[in-house]
């Protein structure tokens, strides 16, 4: 068994086909229990509105404005949904093609910093908890969001330790996809990075710090994301959507609302 786990991390395709097959479990009775989380419930049926209305910018719950999230994992449902119809199903979907991306990225950071067999090892393991199971089958927004989170902060590690050529790349790519968290469940995505990153340069006493270079393309990797879904919005819809957009996400952190006790 480990001579064939060998030779399966030593192949790129062979541990990309593995991580594959894998991935089908997440898929695997993924329609056969009704949404049966708030969110779950509350986002389908935000993904159908969108479908029904025709209007693929604005959130909607009971076709009026639903302020709490951002777009862009409805348009993932919508998309399963134009492919497998309005169902349970499609509204997971989403969740368990992210299931193999995790795999595929743990395969591929691992290898690269460490060895392919660490990478594998890495991506067999987390398929192996518990939790993944549990997210990559259902309909809720975090496993999106997380997966942006954990990326946007890895491409900035390496900018910070600053051992590579074309760090630029990094950064805007750390950018990018916090730009992508952003979109997919609002400004808490960068705040995590934020956070994260601090966390990180008050252990290291400021050590070692982003050139400003930088950290001027992390911010355009950041602005092309936001900036182009606000463009957008603000060209259907005006420029009070975004304010009332604010406005709610403003509510949000300080209030009650939808549920959620508030700020922590």
């Amino acid at each position: 068994m480990s001579e064939l786990f060998n030779k399966i991390a030593s192949s790129t395709k062979y541990s990309l086909l593995f991580l594959l097959g894998l991935s089908v479990f997440f898929f695997i009775g993924l329609g056969n229990t009704h949404l049966f989380d708030w969110d779950e419930i509350n986002f389908a049926e935000s993904a159908r509105e969108m479908i029904e209305s025709g209007d693929y910018l604005r959130v909607q719950i009971n076709y009026s404005p639903f302020w709490e999230k951002p777009p862009f994992f409805f348009w993932l449902q919508v998309v399963a949904m134009k492919l497998f119809g309005i169902n349970e199903f499609a509204a997971r979907f989403p969740n368990a093609i992210f299931g193999f991306i995790y795999l595929i990225s743990f395969y591929f950071i691992g290898r690269k910093h460490f060895t392919a067999k660490l990478g594998l090892i890495w991506a067999f393991l987390f398929f192996g908890s518990f939790l993944p199971h549990l997210y990559f089958k259902s309909g809720i927004i975090d496993p999106v969001f997380n997966y942006f989170i954990f990326m946007s902060i890895y491409f900035m590690m390496r900018v910070i330790q600053n051992q590579e050529d074309n760090l630029w790349k990094l950064a805007f790519l750390s950018g990018a996809l916090s730009g992508l968290s952003v979109i997919t469940k609002g400004p808490v995505g960068f705040l995590l990075l934020g956070l994260t990153l601090l966390v990180y340069l008050i252990l290291k006493k400021f050590k070692s710090f982003p050139s400003l270079k930088n950290i001027l393309f992390f911010f355009i990797g950041l602005i092309l994301i936001i900036g182009g879904w606000l463009c957008i919005e603000i060209s259907q819809n005006g420029i009070a959507v975004i304010q009332q957009f604010i406005d709610y996400q403003t509510e949000l952190f300080n209030q009650p609302v939808a549920g959620h006790s508030q700020p922590f």
